[in-house]
């Protein structure tokens, strides 16, 4: 170390950056303890008609086919900052630390996904989540899970918390209406990725 650096307080100016930049590129949801409440973007998804597929194509050559959609999923869900919770047999469960990230991050699994002949819906929303070591839990986990519910083959659908997050940005909406979401209380707008 450099006289120089101890004059700036100890760390050479290359390290500094470095380490400024590892911070800005580590999720917020990461940095959290297990056990806290944080807030965090929630994706679902879900391949559709991935049964009847899978009668069609045979045991075999379905889960070859699943096996390369979960691990492009997963690829895509780290190249977008976020961390993939669980698999759920055909979709994933994944958070991220901003909600352009998850709905970017839809979009790339929706033409990942049709690129393997499949379609995929999927579901997001932000709130705080109850996190564990290996889960997420809470009322936001249960919203995201009831949009892709309702999503249609290929449609990433947003409540309305993550379409107002990411205002300004160069992501479109159309309103999808108001709906009871199974288990929650009151009506929520639902909006689809245009």
């Amino acid at each position: 170390m450099t006289a120089r650096a101890v004059a700036r307080g100890g760390r050479p100016t290359r390290v500094r950056r470095l380490a400024r930049a590892l911070r800005a590129r580590t999720p917020a949801h990461a940095a959290a303890p297990a056990g806290g409440r944080v807030l965090a973007t929630v994706l679902f998804t879900d391949l559709v008609s991935s049964t009847e597929r899978a009668a069609r194509a045979g045991d075999r050559a379905w889960a070859d086919v699943l096996d390369r959609h979960l691990v492009t999923a997963r690829a895509a869900v780290a190249l977008h900052g976020g961390e993939t919770i669980e698999t759920t047999g055909d979709g994933l469960v994944a958070i991220f630390p901003g909600p352009g990230d998850g709905v970017r991050c839809a979009e790339r699994l929706v033409a990942d996904a049709r690129e393997l002949g499949l379609e995929l819906r999927s579901g997001l929303h932000a709130g705080e989540v109850e996190r564990t070591s290996d889960r997420i839990a809470g009322i936001a986990v249960h919203l995201a899970a009831r949009i892709m519910g309702i999503a249609r083959a290929g449609e990433i659908l947003v409540s309305r918390t993550v379409r107002d997050l990411v205002i300004g940005s160069e992501l479109t909406f159309a309103h999808r209406g108001e709906h009871e979401l199974k288990g929650i209380p009151d009506r929520w707008s639902v909006y689809a990725l245009a």
